[in-house]
This record gives C-alpha cells, sequence and structure tokens, in this order.
C-alpha cells in the first residue's frame, strides 16, 4: 500500500512540475509576445512594418517559411511603398494580391485560420517564389470592417506544427493586433500621401517639393552626383480658361502634368508648384542630359492632341533649367542651394518667355552662381 502511494505521489509531483514548467514557458511567451506587439504598435510606416513581420516574426515564432500577402487592387499600395523606395519587389517573401478572391476562395465569408498540411492546389498562392514548399501551415486572414485585408502565412517542414485541431486563440490574437496595424499605416499612408498629391493632376504638390529638395540636395552632396532642376509654365494658360472655360483649363493642366510625367524616371520628382507652373527635380542628371530632357518634354506637350467642341488647339510650355554641382567642401546649406536652384530655374525660365516661349532656356550651375555671389558679398 506505501507503495501505491509513494508511486502516485511521484506521478503527482511530475505531473506539477510538468504543469509549472509549461505556467512558466507559457508565461515566458506572452512576455516575448507583448514585445514583439509593442514593436509592431510603434512602427512607422508600412514599410517597417513588412520588415518586422517578414523578419522578426519568423525569428520570433521559429518559423522555416513565413510570407505576407496585402489586397491592392488599385494600386495604392505599391504606390505608397515606390513612394518611399522601398523595393518591395525583391522580397520573396511579401505578395501583393491584385484583389480578394485568392483569400475569398480560402476562407468564404468566414476570417478563420487555416491551419493543416500544404497543398498546392489551395496553399500556393500564399506561398510564392520558394525553392522548398512548407509541409505544414498556418495561413492567418488579416481583416478589419467585415473586409480583408491580406494574410500572414507561416509554413513549417516539420508535419505536425500545424494541425489541424490545434487551438488558434493565440494566432487569431495576433491576427487581430497585425489586422489592426495594418490598417493604421494604410490610412496613415493615404493621409500622408493625399496631403502631399495636387488633386488635380495627380503629381505632386509644392509641400512635397519643399520637403524633398533638402533631401535630393543632401543626398546629391554625399554622392557627389548633380542635380537638375526643371521650371515649367504653360504658355499662354490664361487665354485657354478665356476661350475654352475653367473646365478645359484644367483637363490640360492634368493632361499636360501627366504628358512631362512619361518623360522622367521613377525616382526623379515632379510638383505642381502653383497655377499652370511644374517644378522637377532630376536626380544624378548632368546640365547636358537635363537640356535634353526638357526638350523632350517641350516637344511632348507641343505634340499632344487637344480638342474642345470639335475644334483641334495645341498647348505650348516653355521651361528653365538650372544643374546644382556638388563640391566635396559644400561652404553652404542645403536651404540656401535649394533657394538659388529655384531662383536659378525660375529665372531661366522668364528668359525663355521673353525670348518668344514654346523653348527651353538654361541657368548657370547653381554651385559656381552661389559661390561669387558668396564671394561679392
Amino acid at each position: 500500500m506505501e507503495e501505491d502511494i509513494t508511486t502516485d505521489l511521484c506521478v503527482l509531483q511530475s505531473h506539477l512540475d510538468s504543469m509549472l514548467d509549461r505556467v512558466q514557458q507559457n508565461s515566458l511567451t506572452l512576455k516575448r509576445f507583448q514585445v514583439f506587439e509593442m514593436k509592431l504598435l510603434n512602427l512607422n510606416s508600412l514599410s517597417e512594418m513588412i520588415d518586422q513581420l517578414l523578419e522578426d516574426a519568423k525569428t520570433f515564432f521559429d518559423l522555416d517559411v513565413i510570407s505576407f500577402c496585402l489586397v491592392d487592387e488599385k494600386g495604392e499600395i505599391s504606390g505608397f511603398l515606390n513612394d518611399d523606395d522601398y523595393d518591395y519587389q525583391s522580397n520573396d517573401g511579401f505578395i501583393l494580391l491584385e484583389d480578394q478572391e485568392l483569400l475569398k476562395s480560402k476562407f468564404g465569408q468566414s476570417p478563420c485560420p487555416f491551419l493543416g498540411a500544404y497543398k498546392q492546389s489551395n496553399c500556393a498562392g500564399f506561398f510564392q517564389n520558394l525553392d522548398r514548399k512548407p509541409v505544414s501551415v498556418a495561413i492567418i486572414p488579416l481583416s478589419r470592417r467585415r473586409k480583408f485585408l491580406g494574410s500572414l502565412n507561416f509554413g513549417s517542414y516539420t508535419p505536425n506544427r500545424f494541425v489541424n485541431a490545434m487551438a488558434t486563440d493565440f494566432i487569431e490574437h495576433l491576427a487581430s493586433v497585425v489586422s489592426i496595424c495594418l490598417e493604421n499605416n494604410l490610412n496613415f499612408e493615404m493621409m500622408r500621401r493625399t496631403s502631399l498629391i495636387d488633386t488635380l493632376t495627380g503629381v505632386n504638390n509644392r509641400r512635397f517639393l519643399e520637403q524633398r529638395i533638402g533631401e535630393e540636395l543632401d543626398r546629391s552632396q554625399r554622392l557627389d552626383e548633380p542635380l537638375s532642376c526643371l521650371f515649367l509654365d504653360i504658355d499662354h494658360f490664361k487665354s485657354i480658361n478665356d476661350s475654352y472655360g475653367h473646365q478645359v483649363g484644367d483637363y490640360v493642366l492634368a493632361l499636360v502634368a501627366g504628358a512631362i510625367k512619361e518623360q522622367l524616371r521613377s525616382n526623379d520628382i515632379l510638383a505642381r508648384y502653383g497655377g499652370e507652373e511644374f517644378v522637377a527635380l532630376l536626380s544624378n542628371i548632368p546640365e547636358i542630359m537635363a537640356c535634353d530632357i526638357a526638350e523632350r518634354i517641350r516637344q511632348s506637350i507641343k505634340d499632344l492632341p487637344l480638342m474642345n467642341n470639335e475644334q483641334d488647339f495645341n498647348v505650348t510650355i516653355s521651361i528653365g533649367l538650372a544643374t546644382y554641382q556638388p563640391s566635396r567642401s559644400p561652404s553652404i546649406s542645403s536651404a540656401e542651394i535649394a533657394t538659388h536652384l529655384i531662383h536659378s530655374a525660375d529665372s531661366a525660365l522668364y528668359l525663355a518667355k521673353k525670348n518668344g516661349r514654346d523653348r527651353v532656356s538654361n541657368g548657370d550651375l547653381v554651385y559656381d552662381a552661389v559661390a561669387r555671389s558668396l564671394k561679392a558679398s
């Protein structure tokens, strides 16, 4: 009898020790998860969130494979990331979906996580560009206000890592946190974008230009690369409004902005400066190349097919050009250089207007002009 009691006590003690170990382990996991949550909540951009989920989460959850899908029906997310110079296309774990169909076909109307064996037929879309496919997966839908935002997808090479019978409370909590952070980041990016975009033409506005020109000049100095500035103005724009009405004038502004943008690279900056004026910043473009680009823009505007009430008309544009050539030991601030760069391009534009319009006028190399003005003073 005593031996039986002793055996039972030993078994009970073993169970208690095991339970205490699990409680301590769960407590440690909870603390780590709280740290992970706080990092997510304190991120300042969508690109930071993507990196956090694909890099830190993989280590945190001890995963073999992780991917992050986002629904981008209007191309807004790709636009946000491009504006931040985030090379999302080279990140194999990040997937942009053109619509919600993949998520709807997997989950229907119920945003409940899928846990189980990887099947090519219904899991491949969530795990793309992989040399080795996972064996078991957890596909976690992210949704807010009954709309799918995307999914966070975990994969393991261990068959029983994710199984259908596994409790999903922890995973569903994670999905809620990530969904809220994602919605907040998307709303922030949308507000930031709309506050820096000219709604009529779809290009950046003057506020954006004023924020970015300092960054571009700093980059120019750091890399010892030229920065060219184009100041563009639609010729006789007032007469277009007077002759055809302001609605046609707005149409012309949008069309001209689009034509200018087509001649620029994706990393160039184009902003509506005010009225019918635009400013473009061309990074690492020397003076001669900037002249060629300005001429192409001028010709493309002149060739625009415009019509109002079956009456053809055309538009021309005048362009002033200035180029900043950095010195290895700049003696003035980026703010001062920015002022001189814009002023020099504007002065060149004035000459183009004075000499007959529909032409490109080249101003001085800005650093030389600044240096001369400083010596003179």
